[in-house]
């Protein structure tokens, strides 16, 4: 279980806790988006909606967690906002927050919307777009979260995210993913990984 990575990302290093209890990176991980129950694998990522690293993660190696993992009944995807790379992602990451205390579906969304459409947003129309996006795909009101997201109404879960990073010593380099496996630390990896390098890290080709 030594894969270390050492992937390009967007643009980080304390692993001294070595469970997911003292691990600062995973404060209050009970509260944050996840897809799949906490126990067994738990893999944590700080995501960033405007880096398009993140978004190569979020196209091409979370499916592959999402169906051999949670799916499969083994542990949790977990994300934490962290808006470090291009401005427009620091309003997204409030309409983040914003969202997920009024519906974590619609969060999940939004979330996969940012990526998708990446290379529409700026500063300028994120919120506008959000809003316009919420209102017609989801069943929450995207102009009270564009609002809240104005207003940084829910800004302390963002602060909370980021603080856990720096706490962590993580870095900027996004998507930074970080492994435990039955409660235990694993290993921190950066960049768009593989699903390869994350099965092998937490034992899922052994036997």
């Amino acid at each position: 279980m030594g894969v270390v990575g050492a992937v390009a990302g967007c643009s980080g290093e304390a692993d001294s806790a070595e469970s997911v209890d003292s691990h600062p990176a995973a404060a209050d991980l009970d509260a944050q988006p996840r897809r799949g129950e906490l126990g067994g694998h738990v893999i944590l990522a700080f995501e960033d909606p405007s880096c398009p690293t993140c978004r190569r993660f979020h196209e091409e190696t979370l499916p592959d967690i999402r169906e051999n993992i949670v799916d499969a009944g083994k542990g949790a995807y977990v994300v934490r906002t962290y808006p470090v790379i291009y401005p427009w992602g620091e309003p997204a990451t409030q309409a983040l927050e914003s969202t997920f205390a009024r519906d974590s579906e619609a969060y999940w969304a939004l979330f996969g919307h940012y990526f998708a459409e990446q290379s529409s947003f700026d500063p300028d129309n994120v919120l506008a777009r959000t809003a316009t996006f919420l209102t017609e795909e989801t069943d929450i009101d995207g102009e009270a979260v564009a609002s809240d997201a104005r207003d940084r109404a829910h800004d302390d879960a963002v602060q909370a995210d980021i603080q856990a990073a720096e706490d962590a010593g993580l870095g900027e380099t996004t998507p930074i993913i970080l492994l435990f496996e039955d409660g235990e630390f694993v290993t921190k990896v950066n960049g768009s990984v593989s699903y390869e390098l994350i099965a092998e890290a937490l034992g899922e080709h052994d036997g």
